[in-house]
């Protein structure tokens, strides 16, 4: 049977039951069907099997075919910000609560991997974000997001002030808690929770949710996905605000400087089983109704 991956990398959340018994027993399965097997560094400890090829994450990225990761979203969306500079495809395992990226049930895990590493599979490139930070026009900061850039205050419930240009078109300025900029891939996660809307992954789209205007007529605004947003932060504003990427990654923002976000020149490639459908998994995790007959 020809390989469709020969090089397979095993990446789970640290010091986790779960993850360690799935990674464990993928590693033995995988060794057993003459596949060369890396496990990233944070976990590899953590496993009960000799012999084991230890990596870090970067160098799973740039050996490996294949990067199956354990663990809830919040993890997979840590990987696959590292994993996105790389040409890996990437498929999940869910060990959280959600899953909206994590396809795979840890109880039902070798048939559908065994089809997918025969080849019986599909896959998705989905985009990310950059956000950068400016200060008097030097760049002092920056980081990727797969779901979402957030502009907010460093303290609970507090005011700020800023502008909001696309393209270098001025469209407003508010007063609120913050903005989150969110690409398809995070209209399910923060942004919905603030009211934003559902984009399907294969959008070329952003939306933009402010956060608790300080307006009756805010409202989320979906912009093309190849627009560049800036948003200006008025001099008034208080010291103590941040931009949150993925709400993992956190860069500080001054009042006066200047915060881009764009489309990233890398995107994550996410393999998915054959029967895999994007309405079902809406429909199972958001608690949706079925079919009426």
């Amino acid at each position: 049977m020809t390989q469709h991956y020969k090089t397979i990398g095993l990446i789970g959340k640290p010091n986790h039951q779960g993850t360690s018994v799935t990674i464990t027993a993928l590693h033995q399965y995988l060794l057993e069907n003459n596949y060369q097997v890396l496990v990233e560094s944070s976990v590899a400890n953590a496993i009960d099997v000799d012999k084991v090829k230890i990596c870090s994450l970067t160098e799973i990225g740039k050996q490996a075919d294949l990067a199956i990761v354990v663990g809830g979203d919040g993890y997979m969306l840590g990987a696959a910000r590292v994993l996105a500079c790389y040409n890996i495809g990437v498929i999940g395992v869910n060990r959280g609560n959600l899953g909206f990226l994590t396809d795979l049930s840890p109880d039902e895990i070798i048939e559908p991997l065994a089809q997918i590493l025969a080849g019986k599979s599909r896959s998705e490139q989905r985009f990310i974000i950059e956000a950068e930070v400016y200060r008097h026009g030097k760049l002092k900061s920056a980081n990727s997001a797969v779901n979402e850039a957030v502009l907010h205050a460093g303290k609970v419930a507090s005011m700020i002030e800023f502008e909001v240009y696309i393209d270098n078109s001025f469209m407003f300025s508010q007063r609120s808690d913050g903005l989150i900029v969110s690409t398809p891939t995070g209209s399910t996660a923060y942004s919905m929770s603030a009211g934003g809307p559902i984009l399907t992954p294969n959008l070329n789209a952003l939306s933009l949710v402010p956060m608790f205007p300080h307006t009756l007529t805010s409202r989320p605004i979906v912009v093309d996905g190849d627009s560049e947003i800036k948003l200006i932060l008025a001099n008034e504003n208080q010291e103590s605000l941040q931009v949150s990427c993925d709400g993992h990654v956190i860069l500080a923002v001054m009042p006066g400087d200047e915060v881009i976000i764009k489309k990233s020149a890398y995107t994550i490639r996410l393999v998915h089983p054959l029967d895999h459908n994007y309405f079902s998994v809406l429909r199972s995790k958001l608690s949706w109704g079925n079919k009426l007959y």
